[in-house]
Protein backbone atom coordinates (compact mmCIF):
# COMPACT_ATOMS: atom_id res chain seq x y z
CA UNK A 1 0.00 0.00 0.00
CA UNK A 2 1.37 3.42 -0.88
CA UNK A 3 2.36 5.81 1.57
CA UNK A 4 2.70 9.84 1.58
CA UNK A 5 5.71 10.71 3.95
CA UNK A 6 5.95 14.89 4.39
CA UNK A 7 9.67 16.22 5.18
CA UNK A 8 9.74 20.23 6.36
CA UNK A 9 13.94 21.43 6.14
CA UNK A 10 14.70 24.93 8.00
CA UNK A 11 17.02 27.12 5.96
CA UNK A 12 18.36 30.47 6.15
CA UNK A 13 18.67 31.06 2.52
CA UNK A 14 16.10 32.93 1.66
CA UNK A 15 13.38 31.89 -1.21
CA UNK A 16 15.57 32.32 -4.34
CA UNK A 17 18.53 30.51 -2.82
CA UNK A 18 17.31 27.71 -1.67
CA UNK A 19 15.30 27.34 -4.90
CA UNK A 20 18.20 27.25 -6.93
CA UNK A 21 20.00 24.90 -4.67
CA UNK A 22 16.83 22.42 -4.78
CA UNK A 23 17.08 22.63 -8.71
CA UNK A 24 20.96 21.74 -8.83
CA UNK A 25 19.89 18.85 -6.03
CA UNK A 26 17.54 17.21 -7.47
CA UNK A 27 19.11 17.60 -10.97
CA UNK A 28 22.01 15.18 -9.34
CA UNK A 29 19.59 13.16 -8.22
CA UNK A 30 17.93 12.94 -10.94
CA UNK A 31 21.74 11.82 -13.13
CA UNK A 32 22.60 9.68 -10.45
CA UNK A 33 19.22 7.78 -11.05
CA UNK A 34 18.88 7.79 -14.51
CA UNK A 35 22.38 7.12 -14.94
CA UNK A 36 22.23 3.52 -14.44
CA UNK A 37 18.39 3.42 -16.25
CA UNK A 38 16.74 2.73 -13.08
CA UNK A 39 14.33 5.35 -12.78
CA UNK A 40 12.61 7.90 -15.14
CA UNK A 41 11.92 11.49 -14.04
CA UNK A 42 9.01 13.77 -15.08
CA UNK A 43 9.14 17.09 -13.29
CA UNK A 44 7.77 20.73 -13.80
CA UNK A 45 8.04 23.95 -11.58
CA UNK A 46 5.49 26.04 -11.28
CA UNK A 47 6.30 28.84 -9.14
CA UNK A 48 8.40 27.66 -6.02
CA UNK A 49 6.90 24.44 -6.81
CA UNK A 50 8.59 21.55 -8.43
CA UNK A 51 5.85 18.13 -8.89
CA UNK A 52 7.68 15.29 -10.03
CA UNK A 53 6.90 11.59 -11.07
CA UNK A 54 9.86 8.77 -10.69
CA UNK A 55 9.24 5.74 -12.29
CA UNK A 56 11.17 2.44 -12.41
CA UNK A 57 11.62 -1.00 -11.11
CA UNK A 58 7.82 -1.39 -11.29
CA UNK A 59 7.51 1.42 -8.89
CA UNK A 60 6.13 4.78 -9.31
CA UNK A 61 7.08 7.69 -6.71
CA UNK A 62 5.12 11.09 -7.14
CA UNK A 63 5.71 14.25 -4.97
CA UNK A 64 6.13 17.95 -4.66
CA UNK A 65 8.99 20.44 -3.86
CA UNK A 66 7.49 23.65 -2.16
CA UNK A 67 10.22 26.22 -1.31
CA UNK A 68 9.41 28.89 1.34
CA UNK A 69 11.54 31.71 2.13
CA UNK A 70 12.82 29.97 5.40
CA UNK A 71 12.23 26.09 4.88
CA UNK A 72 11.31 23.54 2.11
CA UNK A 73 8.70 20.81 2.11
CA UNK A 74 8.80 17.79 0.38
CA UNK A 75 5.55 15.57 -0.06
CA UNK A 76 6.43 12.32 -1.35
CA UNK A 77 3.77 9.17 -1.95
CA UNK A 78 5.86 5.70 -1.63
CA UNK A 79 4.82 3.09 -3.73
CA UNK A 80 3.83 -0.78 -1.61
CA UNK A 81 7.59 -1.58 -1.53
CA UNK A 82 9.20 1.45 -0.98
CA UNK A 83 6.54 2.25 1.84
CA UNK A 84 8.07 -0.33 3.63
CA UNK A 85 10.75 1.59 3.93
CA UNK A 86 10.04 4.88 4.61
CA UNK A 87 11.47 5.89 7.70
CA UNK A 88 15.19 4.74 6.48
CA UNK A 89 14.40 6.68 2.67
CA UNK A 90 12.57 9.74 5.18
CA UNK A 91 15.89 9.82 7.04
CA UNK A 92 18.29 9.87 4.07
CA UNK A 93 16.63 12.70 2.33
CA UNK A 94 16.44 14.63 5.81
CA UNK A 95 20.18 14.43 6.14
CA UNK A 96 21.15 14.73 2.70
CA UNK A 97 18.34 18.09 2.05
CA UNK A 98 20.09 19.69 5.32
CA UNK A 99 23.55 19.64 3.70
CA UNK A 100 22.11 20.77 0.46
CA UNK A 101 20.48 23.72 2.18
CA UNK A 102 23.11 24.40 4.80
CA UNK A 103 24.59 27.97 4.72
CA UNK A 104 27.84 27.88 3.47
Amino acid sequence: MARPVTITLSHDLGKEEARRRIEEGFAKLKGAMTGGMIFKFTESWEDDKLSFIAKGLGQTITGEIDVFPAHVRIVATLPGLLASLAETITGKVEREGKLLLEKK
